[in-house]
């Protein structure tokens, strides 16, 4: 019994399978940071303001780095309140709720109950995205909002003008590398390629995922250049069965 081959289904009686690959890398052209503000008072209006009050800060201090209020802007507002105390039960969960006469719910004469649960404070938390016209920045950025008082949530993300475009230009590429190779290795044998009969997209990676996959699976990505430091890739992989003419 033999392994099967997913591309073999595709290879026509009579052609070739390929696969093509393409890099595109992009200078990211800004950055993006989550951060969160929390605040406590004995009140929900007063942790709203105090995280108001800490959120208008994070914004004086992000202003010097070229940071505007536009590019600070809310996702998630909310508050909650602190309990202290437990929840109401029948005292040391003695008796169990009995049917009286005429079908009325009653409880035995020797339970009780427990203190009703008070609210002790009220926390607010302020989620925010920011965003970095300066990528080089990040790192003053990222410094100055937990100076203010914040706290930076994940990993901050780089972004291009248009992924979009940069995205198409790979698989473009990559549609080009496999027509490519299908006409080196027809011509090797003598024939010539038709129109394409099936064409696949396999891989779409950005953002430095190339660059993982390609150090962890060196053999199965293809030489290509090194990575450039602060650059985002765009790595597209497509598999494409052309008949011979």
């Amino acid at each position: 019994m033999t392994a099967s081959n997913p591309l073999r289904a595709q290879i026509p009686a009579e052609g070739i399978t390929v696969i093509g690959e393409a890099l595109r890398r992009v200078v990211p052209e800004s950055a993006e940071i989550v951060a969160e503000i929390t605040a406590s008072a004995p009140g929900a209006a007063q942790a709203l303001r105090d995280c108001q009050t800490k959120t208008t800060q994070v914004g004086q201090a992000l202003a010097p780095l070229g940071v505007q209020a536009a590019d600070v802007q809310t996702i998630s507002l909310g508050a909650v309140g602190l309990y202290s105390g437990a929840v109401p039960v029948l005292g040391q969960y003695a008796g169990m709720p009995q049917i009286g006469a005429g079908g009325i719910p009653g409880f035995p004469s020797g339970s009780t109950l427990v203190p009703e649960v008070q609210v002790s404070a009220y926390h607010a938390r302020n989620t925010l995205r920011i965003n970095v016209r300066e990528p080089g920045r990040v790192g003053e950025v990222v410094d100055a909002v937990i100076r203010a008082g914040a706290t930076v949530v994940g990993r901050f993300s780089f972004r291009a003008a248009d992924e979009g475009t940069a995205r198409r230009a790979a698989l473009e590429a990559a549609g080009r590398d496999a027509r490519a190779k299908a006409e080196a290795l027809a011509t090797a044998s003598g024939r010539q390629i038709g129109e394409p009969i099936y064409v696949a997209e396999e891989i779409i990676a950005s953002n430095g995922a190339y660059a993982a996959l390609h150090s962890a699976l060196p053999f199965a990505f293809g030489a290509g250049a090194p990575p450039a430091v602060g650059e985002l890739e765009y790595y597209a992989r497509v598999s494409a069965s052309f008949r011979f003419q």
